[in-house]
C-alpha cells in the first residue's frame, strides 16, 4: 500500500519533477504550491506524511505548519534553504520532525521520509500500553505523556525523544543514540536539531508541571532524565 504523502512547494516544476520520482518510488503524492492550498488539503484529506517547503508566497511555511500542528500529529519534513539555521530551528521549534536544506539528492530526500515513515510506524501491539516513572506517565500506543497527571503536548518527534530518555532513566543517552533512535540518522557536526527538540521538551514539561521531572545535559556525552518526584508528590 503506497503511503501518501502532501508534497508543498511553490516551484511548480520542481514539485512535479519530484512527485514523478516519488511515485515511482512508491509514494501516493498530492501536491500544492501555496500555503493556502496546502492548509486546504491538509484539511480535506489525510496524509501519512507532509513534506513542507518554507518559503511559500502568500501564507509561509511556518504559518502553515502551526496550523497543522492545532490540528493532527502529522509528520513533517521541512525543506529549507541551504545554511538556514533559524529557519531550521524555527521550524523544530513549531513541530517539524525533521529537515532537509535545498538542493536535495531526491534519493536523500526519500531515504529521510521512510525513516519518519518507519518510526511513526513502529508504534506496534507488542508496545506496552502505558507506563509510569514517578509523576511521568507514558503511552506510546497514542503517542502522548502526562506529567503530574496533566497531559504534555509534544510532537512525534518530541514524543520518541522522551520515551528513550524516560526508557532509562538517571543514565545519560548519547545525542548520536537518540539521533539514530528518533531521527533516522546520523548527526552532522553542526546539527542541533536533538538539541532543539530537547530545548522544547523541556519547557512543555516546565510549563505543564514544573519541578517533577528533569532532562538534564551532560557535556560531551548527552542527555539523561531525572525524576525529581513520584506520583504523589514526594521528592
Amino acid at each position: 500500500m503506497s503511503n501518501s504523502v502532501l508534497l508543498v512547494d511553490d516551484d511548480v516544476e520542481l514539485a512535479q519533477m519530484l512527485a514523478e520520482y516519488l511515485a515511482g518510488e512508491g509514494f501516493a503524492v498530492a501536491c500544492a504550491h501555496d500555503g493556502r492550498e496546502a492548509v486546504a488539503q491538509i484539511e480535506s484529506e489525510r496524509f501519512e506524511l507532509v513534506v513542507l517547503d518554507l518559503m511559500l508566497p502568500g501564507m509561509n511555511g511556518f504559518e502553515v505548519l502551526a496550523r497543522l500542528r492545532k490540528q493532527a500529529m502529522t509528520p513533517v519534513l521541512m525543506l529549507t534553504a541551504r545554511g538556514a539555521d533559524e529557519d531550521r530551528i524555527a521550524g523544530l521549534d513549531l513541530g517539524a520532525d525533521d529537515y532537509l536544506p535545498k538542493p536535495f539528492n531526491p534519493r536523500e530526500l526519500v531515504a529521510r521520509m521512510r525513516a519518519i515513515l518507519r518510526r511513526f510506524a513502529a508504534n506496534g501491539d507488542t508496545m506496552p500500553r502505558r507506563s509510569a516513572i514517578g509523576a511521568l506517565e507514558i503511552d506510546p500506543c497514542s503517542f502522548t505523556a502526562w506529567l503530574g497527571g496533566h497531559e504534555v503536548a509534544l510532537t512525534g518527534t518530541e514524543f520518541r525523544l522522551l520515551e528513550l530518555l524516560a526508557n532509562d532513566p538517571g543514565h545519560v543517552v548519547s545525542r548520536d543514540t537518540l539521533a539514530m533512535r528518533v531521527l533516522g540518522r546520523a548527526l552532522s557536526p553542526l546539527d542541533r536539531s536533538i538539541d532543539t527538540h530537547v530545548s522544547n521538551i523541556r519547557r512543555k514539561l516546565a510549563e505543564t508541571a514544573a519541578d517533577q521531572v528533569e532532562i538534564k545535559s551532560v557535556r560531551g556525552k548527552g542527555y539523561v532524565l531525572s525524576i525529581l518526584r513520584d506520583a504523589a508528590g514526594a521528592p
